[in-house]
């Protein structure tokens, strides 16, 4: 998938400037697709002399002219249709983590865990920022009433997959450290330095 549907998802919101849209990059959909503002930016052309989006310029005093974006009718078009197909291919996990783990054994096991300590604190920092982007969303509703009632649920259900998938990163660092403090008090296991 490009970016170009990511993008077109995020102007379901309603319009927006590049700066704006790299926010909500931020928040809604850095748990699942991620994007710099450059990217964006070179996007948002693509997609405006495609006429998926269209642009209009606003004029500032004392800050420099603004571009709003809003989907055209043809990009809700093509939204739909990406919408409804299919994905190409599963997902596929790629993660450094993942390869200095699997080749971890006679390395220190101290930078191991050194590794996967960082990765936890990562993911309670994901955690944090994903528990006031639902608390925003929420607005004082309760889940089954916002899920009833929003005229949205797609960001909502977004948010829940990207909290289960740093839940389930903390679960598992915590297995990797207790494996690696049982290895570490083995008998027989003099050798692998803690």
């Amino acid at each position: 998938m490009s970016l170009k549907y990511a993008v077109l998802a995020a102007l379901l919101e309603g319009e927006a400037s590049g700066y704006e849209l790299s926010k909500i990059f931020d928040v809604s959909f850095a748990n699942f697709w991620a994007s710099t503002p450059q990217q964006l930016y070179r996007e948002l052309e693509r997609l405006t002399r495609d006429g998926l989006v269209e642009a209009r310029v606003v004029r500032q005093e004392r800050r420099p002219d603004k571009r709003m974006f809003t989907l055209t009718e043809a990009g809700r078009r093509d939204l739909r249709a990406f919408a409804a197909e299919p994905p190409r291919r599963p997902t596929a996990i790629r993660d450094e983590l993942l390869i200095k783990i699997q080749a971890m054994d006679g390395a220190d096991p101290g930078a191991t865990r050194a590794l996967v300590e960082e990765r936890m604190a990562w993911a309670r920092g994901k955690l944090a920022r994903y528990a006031r982007v639902r608390e925003r969303l929420l607005d004082g509703r309760s889940e089954e009433q916002y899920l009833r009632e929003a005229d949205r649920v797609g960001p909502y259900l977004t948010l829940m997959g990207g909290i289960a998938f740093e839940e389930e990163n903390l679960r598992w660092c915590e297995r990797v450290l207790t494996v690696l403090r049982q290895r570490a008090a083995s008998p027989g296991r003099s050798g692998v330095r803690s």
